[in-house]
């Protein structure tokens, strides 16, 4: 037993491990959105609702086609029914009955049935109906793409985002520790006050607590990334894309996207859907005041046995065929369907409102996103040259102080300064990454999404 255990082990390390050499082990942001779209789970599910639609539009084709069945049923009398007949038909006595048994014991009889529909105006608003259906779960599931894709783009940055801030606390760290032995050094020696060296120690501090914190959380959000693009999370990945390439790709589009093009907009594709679907339903309605033509043809023998004979060769079968027509008109509903009819007119007047809204709604974010996007790269300009402005000034009042020129609290100054432009930069690159992400969302280039159905 203890055996077979092992050998189950050992296959299931084997594959395993089989697995992991198959899965990359160094990532760019591109490849993750690839890997993302195919093992997501959301969008797995999306895509099978997707091939639902499908499924579900043969099965309304498929009622307009013949429909062919067939039938057998068995009858084993027990004893047989006993009817009574006025003797006087055979000879008798006017006034007495005679008792007479009809048939045989047993009867086996077997058909065929086919129904062939004509002409029915509700199937043909069906078969519309079904486009519309399969539309719509595709829509959802470019949607689905799109929010996944978007989810993956701000966790892929955000790890990216958390390790230059862990580098720039490091840097951090490092200095103050080297200003700290300075110091301590210096107030060992009666060259320095007690207070310069515990100003330092409680800025260091700081910054050790919040890269122990911003280590944690570089850690869990790159889980995140793992989780969220069906990469296993006890598997090493490293992320190949940096920061700036991620912050900085298309800022300097020499022909930039006409933002002013927004039928690939996912909103406005839902909302064009939603009311091509109540205009079906205003068709349906309307159709049930036309006529419902179908025909069908039915076909069946019977054998009648004292024993159970209709495998033998001799047995007799007694044939009968039937054809038919089925008209169905509508007469009088008692206005019910008039009232039904108007009520799907209301609901597809509200849809053509809502896609109205919408495209208005669509506009105007667009615009807001591009004005949004337009003061991030102006911004993250302007906090790259500030800190590199801030490393300069806090190196100058290092020196500075270290010579007896500046005071402690000038250097703390300079350093928080200095630390400020290090969390706008972080941040401007983090609202470069995002409003570009917006306003890509609300454009959706058809192409960014790699949809796969």
């Amino acid at each position: 037993m203890m055996r077979q255990i092992f050998k189950f082990l050992g296959l299931f390390v084997v594959i395993q491990l089989t697995q992991a050499q198959t899965l990359p082990d160094t990532i760019s942001l591109e490849e993750a959105l690839a890997f993302g779209i195919e093992n997501n789970r959301t969008i797995a599910n999306a895509s099978r609702e997707v091939q639902r639609a499908y499924k579900e539009r043969w099965g309304t084709i498929a009622i307009g086609l013949p429909q062919i069945s067939a039938s057998a049923n068995y009858q084993n009398f027990i004893e047989l029914p006993t009817s009574l007949i006025p003797a006087q038909f055979f000879g008798g006595k006017e006034g007495e009955f005679a008792e007479v048994q009809f048939g045989t014991p047993q009867t086996l009889i077997a058909g065929v049935r086919v129904d062939q529909l004509i002409f029915d105006g509700s199937y043909l608003v069906g078969l519309e109906a079904s486009k519309v259906y399969l539309a719509i779960s595709e829509n959802l599931l470019e949607k689905t793409v799109i929010e996944i894709r978007k989810n993956i783009v701000t966790t892929y940055s955000s790890v990216l985002l958390l390790r230059a801030n862990i580098t720039f606390l490091e840097q951090n760290s490092a200095s103050l520790k080297s200003t700290l032995s300075e110091l301590s050094q210096l107030y060992q020696n009666g060259f320095e006050e007690e207070e310069s060296v515990e100003q330092i120690r409680l800025t260091l501090s700081g910054i050790e607590t919040q890269l122990r914190y911003a280590k944690n959380s570089e850690r869990i959000t790159l889980d995140m990334l793992k989780l969220l693009i069906g990469f296993p999370t006890e598997i090493p990945l490293f992320l190949s894309d940096s920061l700036e390439k991620i912050a900085s790709d298309g800022l300097f589009e020499s022909e930039p996207t006409d933002y002013t093009l927004l039928e690939n907009n996912i909103d406005i594709k839902i909302a064009e859907n939603n009311l091509l679907s109540e205009k079906m339903l205003y068709k349906l309605e309307r159709s049930k005041n036309i006529p419902r033509l179908s025909a069908f043809i039915n076909g069946n023998y019977t054998g009648n046995s004292q024993t159970f004979s209709f495998t033998q060769a001799d047995q007799k079968w007694f044939g009968a065929s039937l054809f038919g027509v089925n008209l169905q008109v509508p007469l009088f509903s008692s206005f019910q369907r008039n009232a039904l009819s108007q009520k799907a007119k209301i609901a597809m007047e509200q849809a053509q409102s809502s896609l109205e809204e919408t495209q208005e709604r669509v506009y105007v974010e667009v615009q807001a996103a591009y004005n949004d996007y337009q003061l991030s790269v102006d911004t993250y300009f302007t906090q790259k040259e500030n800190l590199a402005l801030a490393g300069r000034i806090e190196e100058k009042n290092q020196t500075k102080f270290f010579e007896g020129v500046a005071s402690s609290f000038e250097l703390r100054e300079a350093q928080i300064q200095l630390y400020n432009a290090q969390n706008n930069y972080i941040q401007a690159l983090q609202n470069v990454i995002q409003k570009k992400l917006t306003l890509e969302t609300l454009v959706n280039t058809p192409n960014e999404n790699n949809i796969k159905k």
